[in-house]
Protein backbone atom coordinates (compact mmCIF):
# COMPACT_ATOMS: atom_id res chain seq x y z
CA UNK A 1 0.00 0.00 0.00
CA UNK A 2 1.18 2.99 -1.09
CA UNK A 3 1.90 6.22 1.68
CA UNK A 4 0.85 9.68 1.15
CA UNK A 5 2.47 12.42 2.92
CA UNK A 6 1.03 15.68 2.80
CA UNK A 7 3.58 18.72 2.91
CA UNK A 8 3.16 22.81 3.16
CA UNK A 9 6.05 24.79 2.48
CA UNK A 10 5.81 27.89 3.99
CA UNK A 11 7.90 31.49 3.47
CA UNK A 12 7.99 35.03 3.51
CA UNK A 13 7.57 36.57 -0.04
CA UNK A 14 10.66 35.89 -2.88
CA UNK A 15 12.39 33.30 -0.52
CA UNK A 16 12.34 30.53 -3.51
CA UNK A 17 9.84 28.31 -2.26
CA UNK A 18 8.44 27.20 -5.72
CA UNK A 19 11.93 27.15 -7.09
CA UNK A 20 12.90 24.23 -4.50
CA UNK A 21 9.75 22.35 -5.58
CA UNK A 22 10.12 23.08 -8.83
CA UNK A 23 13.77 21.97 -8.76
CA UNK A 24 12.76 18.57 -6.68
CA UNK A 25 10.18 17.45 -8.92
CA UNK A 26 11.14 18.62 -12.54
CA UNK A 27 14.72 19.31 -12.39
CA UNK A 28 14.12 23.04 -13.60
CA UNK A 29 15.11 26.32 -12.16
CA UNK A 30 13.69 29.79 -13.64
CA UNK A 31 15.99 33.52 -13.36
CA UNK A 32 12.71 34.84 -13.78
CA UNK A 33 10.57 35.68 -10.20
CA UNK A 34 6.66 34.91 -10.37
CA UNK A 35 4.92 35.59 -6.97
CA UNK A 36 3.14 32.73 -5.49
CA UNK A 37 -0.43 34.41 -5.41
CA UNK A 38 -2.31 31.27 -4.82
CA UNK A 39 -2.14 28.09 -3.23
CA UNK A 40 -0.91 25.20 -5.94
CA UNK A 41 -0.67 21.78 -5.03
CA UNK A 42 2.17 19.13 -6.57
CA UNK A 43 1.99 15.15 -6.24
CA UNK A 44 4.98 13.44 -7.10
CA UNK A 45 5.82 9.95 -6.18
CA UNK A 46 9.01 8.99 -4.86
CA UNK A 47 10.35 5.99 -3.58
CA UNK A 48 13.14 6.13 -1.07
CA UNK A 49 14.77 3.19 0.29
CA UNK A 50 12.43 0.97 -1.58
CA UNK A 51 9.60 2.28 -0.20
CA UNK A 52 6.57 4.64 -2.52
CA UNK A 53 5.28 7.23 -0.98
CA UNK A 54 2.51 10.07 -3.02
CA UNK A 55 3.52 13.22 -2.13
CA UNK A 56 1.16 15.88 -2.19
CA UNK A 57 2.97 19.35 -1.60
CA UNK A 58 1.11 22.70 -1.05
CA UNK A 59 2.93 25.22 -2.72
CA UNK A 60 1.51 28.35 0.00
CA UNK A 61 1.07 31.87 -0.78
CA UNK A 62 2.52 33.96 1.82
CA UNK A 63 -0.08 34.15 4.54
CA UNK A 64 -0.23 37.06 7.30
CA UNK A 65 -0.86 33.95 9.90
CA UNK A 66 -1.23 30.12 10.36
CA UNK A 67 -4.73 29.35 10.75
CA UNK A 68 -5.94 28.93 14.02
CA UNK A 69 -9.16 27.15 13.58
CA UNK A 70 -10.69 24.94 10.72
CA UNK A 71 -12.99 28.17 9.81
CA UNK A 72 -10.39 30.16 9.38
CA UNK A 73 -8.49 28.09 7.40
CA UNK A 74 -11.43 27.28 5.27
CA UNK A 75 -12.30 30.91 4.98
CA UNK A 76 -8.74 31.79 3.58
CA UNK A 77 -8.51 29.79 -0.13
CA UNK A 78 -4.51 30.13 0.53
CA UNK A 79 -4.58 27.92 3.85
CA UNK A 80 -6.41 25.14 2.91
CA UNK A 81 -5.19 21.62 3.89
CA UNK A 82 -1.89 23.67 5.68
CA UNK A 83 -3.50 22.98 9.46
CA UNK A 84 -3.58 18.94 8.49
CA UNK A 85 -0.27 18.62 6.62
CA UNK A 86 1.23 16.41 7.68
CA UNK A 87 4.69 18.10 7.51
CA UNK A 88 6.15 21.47 6.88
CA UNK A 89 8.63 22.92 5.10
CA UNK A 90 9.96 26.42 6.33
CA UNK A 91 11.66 28.24 3.89
CA UNK A 92 13.79 31.96 4.45
CA UNK A 93 16.11 33.26 2.72
CA UNK A 94 19.35 33.25 4.52
CA UNK A 95 20.30 36.91 2.99
CA UNK A 96 17.47 38.47 4.39
CA UNK A 97 16.48 38.12 8.30
CA UNK A 98 12.97 39.65 7.81
CA UNK A 99 12.30 36.20 5.97
CA UNK A 100 14.14 34.52 9.13
CA UNK A 101 11.72 36.13 11.57
CA UNK A 102 8.61 35.14 9.49
CA UNK A 103 10.02 31.55 10.05
CA UNK A 104 10.17 31.90 13.41
CA UNK A 105 6.69 33.35 14.08
CA UNK A 106 5.00 30.93 11.57
CA UNK A 107 6.62 28.09 13.41
CA UNK A 108 5.82 29.11 16.99
CA UNK A 109 2.34 29.85 15.44
CA UNK A 110 2.16 26.14 13.85
CA UNK A 111 2.88 24.68 17.02
CA UNK A 112 0.81 26.60 19.48
CA UNK A 113 -2.36 25.90 16.81
CA UNK A 114 -2.22 22.55 15.52
CA UNK A 115 -4.77 19.78 16.14
CA UNK A 116 -4.18 17.29 17.98
CA UNK A 117 -0.76 18.71 19.59
CA UNK A 118 0.35 16.02 21.44
CA UNK A 119 1.81 14.63 18.56
CA UNK A 120 4.68 16.62 17.78
CA UNK A 121 4.35 17.37 13.98
CA UNK A 122 7.97 17.54 11.53
CA UNK A 123 8.74 20.72 11.20
CA UNK A 124 12.24 21.47 8.72
CA UNK A 125 13.69 24.84 8.41
CA UNK A 126 15.30 25.46 5.00
CA UNK A 127 18.18 28.27 4.49
CA UNK A 128 17.34 28.92 0.86
CA UNK A 129 20.30 30.75 -1.50
CA UNK A 130 23.12 29.28 -0.53
CA UNK A 131 24.92 30.07 -3.61
CA UNK A 132 24.73 33.78 -2.05
CA UNK A 133 26.21 32.94 1.33
CA UNK A 134 28.23 35.61 1.62
CA UNK A 135 25.75 37.89 2.39
CA UNK A 136 24.08 35.70 5.12
CA UNK A 137 23.01 37.64 7.77
CA UNK A 138 24.09 35.15 10.38
CA UNK A 139 26.76 32.40 10.42
CA UNK A 140 24.83 29.23 9.23
CA UNK A 141 26.01 27.27 12.68
CA UNK A 142 24.13 29.96 14.63
CA UNK A 143 21.75 29.00 12.97
CA UNK A 144 21.66 25.62 13.25
CA UNK A 145 22.17 25.44 16.61
CA UNK A 146 19.02 27.89 17.30
CA UNK A 147 17.04 26.10 14.69
CA UNK A 148 17.67 22.65 16.29
CA UNK A 149 18.20 22.78 19.90
CA UNK A 150 15.82 25.70 20.73
CA UNK A 151 13.85 24.96 18.37
CA UNK A 152 13.68 21.24 17.94
CA UNK A 153 13.64 21.00 14.30
CA UNK A 154 15.29 20.02 11.34
CA UNK A 155 17.54 22.05 9.57
CA UNK A 156 18.85 21.88 5.61
CA UNK A 157 20.40 24.89 3.80
CA UNK A 158 20.19 24.64 0.02
CA UNK A 159 20.39 26.33 -3.29
CA UNK A 160 17.30 25.92 -5.91
CA UNK A 161 19.48 27.57 -8.35
CA UNK A 162 22.96 24.85 -8.55
CA UNK A 163 20.28 22.21 -7.42
CA UNK A 164 22.47 21.71 -3.90
CA UNK A 165 21.09 19.70 -1.12
CA UNK A 166 17.36 20.15 -2.70
CA UNK A 167 16.90 16.35 -3.14
CA UNK A 168 18.40 16.32 0.80
CA UNK A 169 15.97 18.51 2.47
CA UNK A 170 12.75 16.57 0.93
CA UNK A 171 14.98 13.47 2.04
CA UNK A 172 15.47 14.51 5.74
CA UNK A 173 11.82 15.77 5.95
CA UNK A 174 10.70 12.06 5.36
CA UNK A 175 13.12 11.18 7.88
CA UNK A 176 12.19 13.29 10.51
CA UNK A 177 8.33 12.10 9.88
CA UNK A 178 9.53 8.56 9.96
CA UNK A 179 11.43 9.18 13.37
CA UNK A 180 8.22 11.09 14.39
CA UNK A 181 6.23 8.05 14.39
CA UNK A 182 4.30 9.52 11.71
CA UNK A 183 4.58 5.98 9.92
CA UNK A 184 4.75 3.23 12.04
CA UNK A 185 4.94 0.25 9.62
CA UNK A 186 8.52 1.61 8.91
CA UNK A 187 11.74 0.38 10.89
CA UNK A 188 14.67 2.37 12.37
CA UNK A 189 16.61 0.12 9.62
CA UNK A 190 14.98 2.59 6.60
CA UNK A 191 14.87 5.47 8.24
CA UNK A 192 18.99 5.01 8.06
CA UNK A 193 18.62 4.24 4.61
CA UNK A 194 16.52 7.16 3.92
CA UNK A 195 19.28 9.11 4.36
CA UNK A 196 21.98 7.59 1.46
CA UNK A 197 21.70 10.01 -1.41
CA UNK A 198 21.36 7.26 -4.29
CA UNK A 199 18.20 5.83 -2.24
CA UNK A 200 16.02 8.59 -3.61
CA UNK A 201 13.91 8.33 -6.77
CA UNK A 202 11.25 10.69 -8.11
CA UNK A 203 9.11 9.23 -10.09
Amino acid sequence: MVETLSIAVIGAPGVGKTSIIRQFIYNDFSEVYIPTQSRYVYRPSVILNGVMYDLKILDVPPISSFPSSPSQEWQDIRCRGVRNANAYILVYDICCVESFEYVKSIRQQIVENREGSNTEVPILVVGSKRDLQRQRFMPRRAVSVLVKKTWKCGYVECSAKYNWHVLLLFKELLGIAVARGLRQNHTSTRLQGALHTNRCIVM
